[in-house]
């Protein structure tokens, strides 16, 4: 990675609300989520009787209990294994369970915030099936990986939309703390957005995913970000009313520095590095998780590519204003930045 050579500002300005088009209304479409709470019918079952449990389990959430079994927890074709693991589990985990029961008595309020988002969904895809949403406790040390090959905490099934509720205990919460977890599962830059305001965000990057896969890794560095940044703008789309630093997982600091430098970034990129670059070393400093950007000051944002790659967006759909969601997202990275002449100042 060739050394930095813009300066940057530390200054930070102040934005208000984010100049965002105007959100079309959705008040006619109607979005009653089935919301299921895995977790209580899981740590209730019968210890004395797991193999019948398991088989209630199986007939209430056929779907998703073989998804649970065989895939989150990872248990094998094998009775006896399956009875031996699932005590160990709930052993292991009740005390997690009871902490999420205490903080998710009720999830009337989540269920209104997806409710509201999938209303966007359903106006930008109509024929688009909104999936149950089902809760879990799962393993403290597992995440599910996305398509595009980002670790999310949730996961989508045939049917269903699984969100894990041991990530949701509060960036504070003590197992986020301790350095096991801190070295193997999720560092402390990213256990911060372990709360209740990121469930939705969260589950919506999965919808954003699902309905248009991101198919970019291997390609250069620019039409990653720009893939990437196209998630981003429809996110956007699917959650207008919510702030930015909860759908990039960006501090506010952090975002504010991204806007008072974007000129600077953008001037970084075709000045220091190759955009061309498919070098997977170098794209991960920028389409990655980390806590910040190597070469860039302390107060960017890791990850920061998407960001970029946003902004390039945005910027191709205020020329292309006539271009339907579908449209957008389907147009190839290369048009959009031919088209956009992304140049910030």
């Amino acid at each position: 990675m060739k050394k930095i050579l813009v300066f940057f500002s530390f200054g930070v300005l102040l934005f208000g609300c984010n100049n965002k088009s105007k959100a079309p209304d959705t008040s006619g479409i109607k979005v009653n989520l089935d919301v299921r709470r895995f977790e209580n019918d899981f740590f209730s079952m019968d210890t004395n009787a797991v193999p019948r449990s398991v088989q209630l389990l199986d007939q209430k959430y056929p779907s998703f209990a073989p998804v649970f079994f065989g895939g989150v927890l990872g248990l094998p074709d094998s009775a006896a294994v399956v009875e031996s693991e699932v005590r160990r589990f709930l052993r292991l985990n009740y005390s997690i369970y009871q902490s999420a029961i205490a903080k998710y008595k009720g999830l009337d309020d989540v269920k209104m915030e997806l409710e509201k988002s999938f209303g966007f969904v359903k106006y930008y895809f109509p024929s688009y099936a909104v999936p149950k949403i089902i809760t879990l406790i799962g393993p403290i040390d597992a995440m599910a990986k996305m398509q595009n090959g980002e670790y999310s905490t949730d996961f989508l099934g045939r049917d269903f939309l699984g969100i894990s509720l041991q990530f949701y205990l509060g960036g504070n919460f003590s197992l986020y703390q301790a350095q096991y977890f801190i070295d193997n599962v999720a560092p402390q830059y990213r256990s911060r957005r372990f709360e209740k305001e990121y469930i939705a965000p969260d589950a919506m990057k999965l919808i954003a995913d699902d309905l248009f896969p991101d198919k970019s890794n291997g390609k250069p560095l620019v039409e990653q970000m720009i893939e990437r940044g196209k998630q981003w703008w429809l996110l956007d789309r699917f959650m207008p009313a919510t702030a930015d630093s909860l759908k990039t997982g960006y501090t506010q600091k952090q975002l504010d520095w991204c806007r008072a430098n974007e000129g600077l970034i953008w001037n970084y990129f075709i000045t220091n590095e190759s955009l061309e670059t498919i070098e997977p070393d170098v794209i991960q400093n920028y389409i990655g998780e980390s806590p910040t950007t190597q070469g860039m000051p302390g107060s960017s944002p890791g990850n920061i590519g998407p960001w970029v790659g946003w902004q390039i967006v945005k910027k191709f759909v205020e020329k292309n204003t006539s271009l339907k969601t579908e449209e957008v997202m389907n147009t190839p990275a290369r048009k959009i930045l031919s088209e956009a002449k992304y140049n910030p100042k």
